[in-house]
This record gives C-alpha cells, structure tokens and sequence, in this order.
C-alpha cells in the first residue's frame, strides 16, 4: 500500500468526486480510477457507494480516519526531525473560521518571530475535529463548540452578537430587538457551515421560525459593507465592533441569552506540537481581546 495511493484516497475521501479530485491532484481521471479500484481491492472491501453520487461508506469513513492519523503522525515526525536538526523554530498550522479577531496576536507574534513559517487555514468548525486528529493542522481558532474527543481547549472570550442594520432603518434607534421582530426581515449572511449562518438558524429555529436570506456569503466585510448600503440586515459580533475599517451601520443588542458566541482554541490531546506552534498558543491565550494587546503589556 503506497503512500500516493493513500493520500490520493484522502482527496477522493473529502471531495467525493472522482473529477474534482482528479483536477486537484493534477492526474487523469481513469488513472485515479484504478487506483480506488486497486485500493479496494486490496483491503477486499469497497470504500465508497457508487449508486448515483459518489459517497463515502460507513468502512471508508473508518478507513479514512486511520489513513489520516498515520499520515498525520508521519508528517509530525518529519517535521520533529526537522525542526531537531536544523535547531530553528520550525512552522505552525493554523485554521480558523475568521482571520478578522486573530489579526492583533498574529501581528504580535510574527513581530517576535519573524523567521517563523505562519500557514493559515480557513476552515468550518465542522472538520476541525477531524484535521487536528490528522494533524493536518497544529491549532484551530473555532467560534462554535467542538464535541470531539482527543481534543484539549481553551476558552479566549465569550461576546455577545448583535444585529447590525444600516442607520437609516427603522430598528437603528432601538437598545435591543427579539427575534420574533426579525422574522421577514431581509438578512445578509454567511453560507452554511459559517458560525454566524449556524447561530442565525439555530435562533430562528429555536423559535420556530425560518430567516429570510437575500444574501449569503463568505466575505464578513462585503456583508457589512451591504448592510451599510441598505440592502439588508445581519448579526454581526461585538468584536467587530471594534474593527478600524467597519462599515457605517447601527448595532442593536439581540435579547436573547443564547446570541452569543465562544471562541476558543482547539489543539490534539496527543498530538506533537512544534516550538513554533507552542509559541502561538501562549501568544494567542495570554492575549487581552478587550485591550487588543498581549496580557502583559502594561502602559
């Protein structure tokens, strides 16, 4: 079993999409075919159902987490051997679900180490859990719980999420609004999968209420800047608030306990983490998200 057959499965595995797949591991379909085949084969079971679209099974599921950890593990040993010999800092993996609240600490930490090789992932909440047991990923920032095991956490902050609507509409004067007042509002959001589309659903569910979307997207500053022009309305996070390049719009706090958000950090229990990455843990949990300075930077 090659190592080339397993990682070309992994990509087969998370597109479920035979040509996709092809396209991005640069290879012709047919010959990516027969290597599934040959796979399947070889373990004397198949991986996917081929009944319509491509999916995978219950026994490729199982197949795919273990082909990830050892792969994982694999890639943590090269790059411990790495940062061993070459007695420098090494890289770190990041994902998250927005850059926007981590740009203040990844500034302070490329300031402080500037040789150090900073990739950034974005990534659902959804398949954090999964990439960090595959160590595809050293750390991950998540604005949504994540139930997994085989995970360590640490909460960074807890905000409250509001909902934004451009100065001139009719809610702008208000303290606070309920939901049951926003149903049939026009609501500009993230797609599905988002934390902020997931906590928009899940309040208008709770309720028994469906949100009207006219528009969803996956740039938080194109969905300011349409809220400001009055095309809409949207939840928008205290955070944000903050932000130097907000687009002009009024905030209004949402009554309702559960319109909030936790982000948190997320590493593997078990996983090796590389000097570089350590660092970016300490620096991103000692950060002060209110002062937007790190902890111990007193004035």
């Amino acid at each position: 079993m090659e190592l080339n057959t397993l990682k070309q499965f992994l990509v087969v595995a998370r597109l479920e999409h035979l040509s996709r797949a092809a396209d991005e591991l640069h290879i012709a379909q047919p010959s990516l075919s027969r290597t599934i085949a040959r796979l399947e084969s070889e373990l004397g079971v198949p991986l996917f159902e081929r009944s319509g679209r491509l999916r995978l099974n219950d026994t490729g599921k199982l197949f795919r987490d273990h082909v990830e950890r050892s792969l994982g593990e694999l890639d943590a040993g090269r790059r411990a051997v790495a940062e061993a010999t070459s007695q420098g800092l090494g890289t770190v993996r990041l994902a998250s679900e927005t850059f926007l609240t981590l740009t203040g600490p990844l500034a302070a930490y490329k300031r402080a180490h500037p040789s150090v090789e900073i990739e950034l992932h974005w990534s659902p909440a959804e398949d954090m859990a999964r990439r960090l047991r595959a160590q595809d990923v050293d750390l991950c920032v998540a604005s949504q719980p994540i139930h997994a095991e085989g995970l360590e956490a640490t909460q960074l902050f807890d905000e409250a999420v509001g909902v934004a609507v451009p100065l001139d509409h009719p809610l702008a004067g208000r303290a606070s609004v309920r939901i049951d007042e926003l149903a049939g509002q026009p609501f500009i959001t993230a797609r599905k999968g988002h934390w902020l589309r997931r906590l928009l659903d899940r309040l208008f569910a709770a309720r028994d209420l469906t949100p009207k979307i006219v528009c969803e997207g996956d740039e938080p500053a194109a969905i300011a800047d349409l809220i400001s022009a009055g095309l809409g309305i949207g939840l928008v996070p205290a955070f944000a608030r903050r932000s130097a390049t907000r687009a002009p719009a009024a905030w209004i706090a949402v009554d309702s306990p559960d319109c909030r958000r936790a982000v948190t950090l997320y590493w593997g229990a078990d996983s090796h983490l590389s000097t570089a990455a350590r660092l970016m843990r300490t620096t991103i949990t000692s950060w002060n998200w209110i002062a937007g300075e790190p902890q111990d930077n007193r004035r």
